[in-house]
């Protein structure tokens, strides 16, 4: 069975390198009953710029641009089962974390935060997920 390249409109497809270079990625991957979605930031889909410096609006910003690609492989939270999330500032995991429960709304998924430093300046989350289909 050959991979299956997801592509959405509503999502950046940049992803963390300079705006005007064409990504190397795949927004997303499905392989059988397994979809795999590459890191998503707080970019807008149409200018390419970080929506914000808040990091609530980074984080519905990013949650929204999972939500376009998993959306373009017939997918939603409730397929989702992990995500691994990087903040740039581990001290904004409150507000983040509040964001986050806000946007899923009661959806259960496991998850990994980490502190780190995403690649593009201004970037202060990075998430990204593994989904499944029946």
């Amino acid at each position: 069975m050959p991979k299956q390249i997801v592509t959405s409109a509503t999502a950046p497809t940049t992803g963390f390198t300079d705006k005007a270079t064409q990504s190397p990625l795949a927004q997303g991957i499905r392989w059988g009953d397994a979809l795999f979605v590459s890191g998503q930031g707080p970019l807008d889909p149409e200018t390419k710029e970080v929506v914000s410096e808040d990091i609530q609006d980074q984080t519905r910003q990013t949650l929204k641009n999972l939500k376009g690609v998993l959306a373009a492989a017939g997918a939603d939270f409730t397929n989702v089962v992990n995500m691994r999330v990087c903040l740039r500032d581990a001290a904004d995991f409150p507000k983040f974390n509040e964001t986050f429960a806000e946007i899923l709304a009661g959806e259960k998924v496991t998850r990994t935060c980490i502190g780190g430093t995403p690649h593009r300046k201004g970037v202060n989350v990075e998430i990204d997920c593994i989904a499944m289909f029946d």
